[in-house]
C-alpha cells in the first residue's frame, strides 16, 4: 500500500443519503464476541483446522439499501479447500465503523461443502450512499476486516461518481502490482471485466507458475486456481478495499469458449466440456460476492444485470460468452444477421434498459472489444480477432443505431480482454470515416496479462494502422487500470500504469493519458497522454481543464 491507512479517506460518491439505523438479516447473535473456547466445530461437532481465513473477504453487487458479502473457509486453498465435508457456522457483522461500535449488524450463515464452504450474505436494511465495515468470525477466528459502501437511492442526483475498471491478471505474467496503487483511487466500486482467472498449464517461464500440472476440468480443480489466485495480497486488499461488479469472460473456462463450443472442439467432447463448464460456474460463484439469483443452474448462471447510481449512471453487465454464437470463419459469417454476442434475450433486455433509463450516463461493462479494428494496411481489410465484436457485425450495427437514436443517454463501453489500452469512438458504420459518432469505448489494458510489454513492438505493430482506424483515439500496452469520474455534464477517465509487473513491491504508478466526454456530444477527447518512451525521451501534451460542463 502506497499509503498508511487501511482505507480511503475522501469519498467521491458524492450523495445525500442520511445516515438511518440498519435492520437485520438472519438470526441476531447477542454475543459475537464470544467463540467456543475449544475451536471451530462442524455442525455435527467435528473439529475444523485452523487458519480459515486464507481468502480474506469481499463485498460486491451494492445496492441502495444493502450488499452481498463474501468470504470463504479454505485452510488449504489449492489442496481442495482443507475443510471437512460438513457445514460450519460463520457469524458475520457490519457496522458504521471500523471498530464495530456503531450501528453493528450481525448474523450467522452457514458455509456448505456443496459451495466450497463459501459464504455470500446478502445484507439488508443498510442506509443507501454511506460506507460499512464487515467481518467474519468462526470460533475464535476472525477474518480480515472489509470496507464496503451502498449505492444511492434511485433518484439520488449525485454530483459525481468515481470507479475503477480492471481486467485480466495472469497469475504467471506478472504480480498484481496495480491493485497496491487502486487502494489510493477513493472508488465507489471496481468493475472487474473477465479473466479473473486463467485456465492454462502451470509454466516455469513466468514470474509465478500456477497450482496443478495441467488445466483445471473438475469442480476442485477450479476450486484450486480460484483458491491460488485469491491468496495474492494486493488482490485481497483490493477486495477488501471496495465493493466489486464482476463477470467473467473466457479464461475463467476455456480460452475463446462459446456457448457450448470449447476451444478446441475436436479435442473436447460436447459432453466433457459441458460438465466443465459446470464445474467452472460453480466455482467462480464460490469465489464471487454475487447474488443468489447469480448461483449456476447447470450450465447457465445468470451475469447480466443493471445496477443504478442514483440519476447519475447505469450500469449495464453484459455477458458476452453464455449465449453467443460459435466464432465465424470469415466476414461473410460475421455479418449474418443470427450472428449473436449476447443472445436474442439479453439484446432485448439491454435495449430495454437503454431506452428505459432516468440516468445521464448509461455505461455497458462489457467483456470484449466493440469498436473496429482493422488490421490489414492500406487498401482492402481484414479481422484477425474473430473473437470481439467483429465477429458479430450485425448485431453491433443494431446496437450502434439504437446509440445513434436518440433515444439512450450518453453511452459508454468500458471493455476488458486486449491486455492493451484502446480509447475509440463508436460510429455507425465504422468503414465510413465521414459515419456520425453515437458513443465512446474505453477498452483497459490488463492488471498482469501480458507481462511487462514492449512499448516499441506494440506500437511498431499499431501505430502503422492509425488512418486505416481513424476512430482510435489512443492505444498503449503498459499494465495497470483506468479511473472514471463521472459527473452530470462530463466523464473523464485516466489511465493509470504501473512500472513493472514483475516486482510485487516498491513499483511506481502514474497517470499515462487522460481522457473525457462531455454530456450531449458523443464521442472521446484525449485531453492529455505521455508519449511512451521509444527513443528515450517521454513528452507529455498538456492537459486541457477538467471543467464539469452539464447542459
Amino acid at each position: 500500500m502506497t499509503g498508511s491507512h487501511p482505507f480511503p479517506r475522501r469519498r467521491f460518491l458524492a450523495g445525500t443519503g442520511a445516515v438511518t439505523a440498519g435492520g437485520l438479516v438472519g438470526p441476531v447473535l447477542f454475543d459475537p464476541v464470544t467463540g467456543a473456547r475449544a475451536g471451530v466445530r462442524t455442525a455435527a461437532g467435528a473439529p475444523v483446522p485452523s487458519g480459515l481465513f486464507t481468502l480474506g473477504v469481499a463485498s460486491g453487487d451494492p445496492s441502495p439499501e444493502g450488499v452481498v458479502l463474501w468470504t470463504r473457509l479454505a485452510p488449504a486453498p489449492v489442496e481442495g479447500g482443507g475443510m471437512p465435508s460438513q457445514t460450519v457456522a460463520v457469524r458475520w457483522e457490519v457496522a458504521r465503523d471500523r471498530r464495530f461500535r456503531r450501528g453493528r449488524m450481525t448474523g450467522q450463515a452457514v458455509a456448505r461443502p456443496e459451495l466450497g464452504h463459501s459464504v455470500h450474505v446478502e445484507v439488508n436494511g443498510l442506509a443507501p450512499d454511506q460506507e460499512y465495515f464487515y467481518r467474519f468470525r468462526a470460533g475464535r477466528e476472525i477474518s480480515p476486516v472489509g470496507r464496503t459502501r451502498t449505492a444511492p437511492g434511485p433518484r439520488a442526483a449525485l454530483r459525481r461518481l468515481r470507479f475503477a475498471f480492471a481486467s485480466c491478471q495472469s497469475w504467471q505474467d506478472g504480480y498484481y502490482t496495480p491493485y497496491e496503487h487502486m487502494l489510493d483511487e477513493d472508488l465507489a466500486f471496481v468493475a472487474f471485466l473477465g479473466d479473473y482467472i486463467y485456465e492454462t498449464r502451470p509454466s516455469t517461464n513466468g514470474v509465478r507458475v500456477h497450482e496443478g500440472t495441467d488445466e483445471p476440468y473438475t469442480l476442485e480443480q477450479y476450486r484450486n486456481r480460484h483458491g491460488q489466485y485469491r491468496t495474492d495480497p494486493h488482490l485481497q486488499a483490493a477486495h477488501a478495499a471496495y465493493p466489486w461488479i464482476v463477470s467473467l469472460d473466457d479464461h475463467e473456462i476455456d480460452n475463446n469458449w462459446a456457448d457450448e463450443v470449447p476451444q478446441d472442439p475436436a479435442v473436447q467432447t460436447p459432453e466433457r466440456f459441458r460438465a466443465r463448464r459446470a464445474a467452472a460456474f460453480q466455482a467462480y460463484y464460490e469465489h464471487m460476492p454475487l447474488r443468489r439469483r447469480s448461483l449456476p443452474r447447470g450450465l447457465d448462471m445468470q451475469l447480466y444485470r443493471r445496477l443504478d447510481y442514483g440519476t447519475l449512471m447505469s450500469l449495464h453487465v453484459l455477458d458476452t460468452r453464455q449465449y453467443r454464437s460459435d466464432q465465424p470463419a470469415d466476414e461473410r459469417q460475421a455479418n449474418l444477421p443470427t450472428a449473436t454476442i449476447t443472445g436474442a434475450e439479453q439484446e432485448r433486455w439491454l435495449a430495454h434498459g437503454l431506452t428505459r433509463s432516468v440516468a445521464r450516463w448509461n455505461v455497458l461493462a462489457n467483456q470484449v472489444m466493440m469498436a473496429q479494428t482493422d488490421g490489414t494496411l492500406g487498401p482492402g481489410r481484414s479481422f484477425g480477432e474473430w473473437d470481439q465484436w467483429d465477429a458479430y457485425r450485425a448485431q453491433r450495427a443494431r446496437l450502434m443505431r439504437l446509440f445513434g437514436s436518440g433515444r439512450v443517454r450518453n453511452p459508454i463501453v468500458v471493455t476488458g480482454d486486449r491486455h492493451a489500452t484502446w480509447v475509440s469512438d463508436l460510429k455507425l458504420d465504422f468503414d465510413d470515416p465521414a459515419s456520425r459518432v453515437v458513443g465512446a469505448e474505453f477498452t483497459g489494458t490488463s492488471i498482469s496479462s501480458g507481462g511487462d510489454s514492449d512499448q516499441v513492438e506494440f506500437h511498431g505493430r499499431w501505430d502503422p494502422l492509425r488512418a486505416d482506424n481513424p476512430h482510435w483515439k489512443y492505444w498503449d500496452g503498459r499494465r495497470g487500470y483506468l479511473v472514471c469520474d463521472v459527473r452530470p455534464g462530463l466523464l473523464t477517465s485516466r489511465l493509470r500504469v504501473v512500472d513493472t509487473v514483475r516486482r510485487q513491491t516498491g513499483t511506481a504508478v502514474k497517470t499515462a493519458a487522460v481522457f473525457r466526454v462531455v454530456a450531449g456530444r458523443p464521442g472521446v477527447e484525449v485531453l492529455s497522454h505521455d508519449t511512451p518512451p521509444r527513443d528515450g525521451t517521454m513528452h507529455l501534451r498538456p492537459q486541457a481543464p477538467d471543467n464539469d460542463q452539464p447542459l
